[in-house]
């Protein structure tokens, strides 16, 4: 992934802060996870994943690293994160949002999980990307659209990648 889309590099975009608590939507086997975790050695990170798969995975990896701080959820984030309300800091939306059918409703369960002031990090692909998937990609736009609609400020946008873009929004 590194030079592609570097998560420890978009990571520094944010104002992260050792004992935070985060979520990933859609962690995958913790390409994202493992940085962060990494980044609040104090704190926590969530890895939800609708597939028992990738999660294994990702424990073994924490197991090898030796990070305690990572716990997985088996859930499907487009019907329910399983997260107690306003209990993160930080939610991670990466690679996910041109596979979910209701946008409006992840950009809610997220800020349903976010404390106040709490940051959504979205990393998606570019509209003119050349790689990636072609179909359902969404806009920076339609994202910040969703986002106010829901109740969300926008705080920034920048170039997560040479193929993806990324927006941070606050609660």
């Amino acid at each position: 992934m590194v030079g592609f889309l570097n998560p420890e590099t978009v990571l520094k975009q944010l104002k992260l802060q050792k004992s935070m608590v985060a979520v990933d939507f859609g962690s995958g086997s913790g390409g994202w996870v493992i940085p962060l975790a990494k980044k609040l050695e104090e704190g926590k990170v969530f890895a939800i994943d609708i597939l028992e798969e990738p999660l294994s995975a990702l424990s073994s990896k924490a197991k090898t690293e030796k990070l305690f701080n990572i716990q997985t959820i088996r859930s499907n984030v487009e019907q329910t994160s399983k997260m107690i309300s306003e209990s993160c800091d930080l939610v991670l939306m990466t690679n996910l949002l041109f596979q979910i059918d209701d946008k409006k409703q992840i950009l809610e369960e997220a800020k349903r999980v976010l404390k106040k002031l709490g940051m959504i990090l979205v990393v998606d692909w570019k509209a003119g990307a050349v790689l990636g998937p072609k179909e359902e990609r969404v806009s920076s736009d339609e994202i910040k659209k969703f986002a106010e609609e829901v109740g969300l400020k926008f705080e920034k946008e920048f170039e997560a990648g040479p193929h993806h873009c990324g927006l941070i929004f606050i609660k």
